[in-house]
């Protein structure tokens, strides 16, 4: 999805692809102007870009009579998203591996949710893979989601095992140890 960010490089991944041959559909969508329209200057323009590409994406989909879409995301974002709702949320709630859409159209799969960033970047970097950054959420200061990847490798230099501990743990909820009176019935308990 090309979304028409300044200075995108829109050759990069067509010409990669090409010469591999694998064949490809590069959609064209300036999601770009309606972001920088709608939110304004200084604040976070994520939520909005996501939303967006993600209707995209399903509109897509949906003409290619495909039920599946793949993202990209990996462990330290299933992380991220974890604490980025509890700390500004006040939720409990990451992202799975495997999602049926609101629509119950598609089933959204993330191929690559168990693999650590720095093994994906070390991997990317030894099959020289050209890396597409996105120019407009690592450009703004102070996103949230930059703050919790610092947080989150630090924790990780000074408790090694730290972040697969706390990934594992996504695994393996105790429903009854937490505060969630939907998924466990605390006001009806009885001896």
């Amino acid at each position: 999805l090309d979304q028409r960010h300044p200075g995108f490089p829109a050759h990069v991944l067509p010409e990669y692809l090409a010469s591999r041959g694998i064949p490809h559909r590069i959609e064209v969508q300036d999601t770009h102007s309606v972001v920088k329209r709608v939110i304004p200057e200084g604040k976070t323009m994520c939520s909005l870009c996501s939303r967006l590409r993600r209707g995209v994406l399903y509109r897509v989909a949906g003409e290619l009579g495909a039920t599946k879409i793949a993202l990209g995301h990996h462990r330290d974002d299933m992380l991220q998203t974890l604490f980025m709702n509890m700390f500004f949320g006040s939720r409990l709630k990451g992202m799975p591996p495997k999602l049926v859409s609101d629509d119950g159209r598609n089933i959204v799969i993330r191929p690559l949710a168990y693999v650590a960033e720095p093994e994906l970047e070390r991997w990317a970097a030894h099959r020289q893979f050209p890396i597409i950054p996105c120019s407009l959420c690592g450009s703004q200061d102070n996103l949230q989601r930059v703050q919790m990847k610092k947080m989150l490798r630090e924790w990780e230099r000074q408790y090694p095992g730290r972040l697969d501990n706390i990934f594992t743990a996504m695994g393996n909820i105790v429903p009854s140890h937490m505060m969630d009176k939907k998924l466990y019935p605390f006001a009806t308990l009885q001896t």
